[in-house]
């Protein structure tokens, strides 16, 4: 797991207060992610170009 001491855990703005979303940390060249129902339970990493691969195949409705 990537060392994430120190990092700044970050929600949307336009999330609610239920607990219903995800957080994004980035420390060095990688980016975690936990959801906030459960953070606890850990979170996954991706490296940088991982998650602009995934960001970008869910902005254009890869997924859908």
């Amino acid at each position: 797991m990537a060392d994430l001491t120190g990092v700044t855990w970050r929600k949307s703005s336009r999330s609610q207060g239920a607990n219903n979303c995800v957080e994004v940390a980035v420390a060095a060249d990688n980016v975690s992610v936990r959801d906030t129902k459960n953070r606890a339970a850990g979170y996954f990493t991706a490296t940088g170009s991982q998650w602009s691969a995934f960001l970008d195949a869910v902005k254009t409705s890869r997924f859908d």
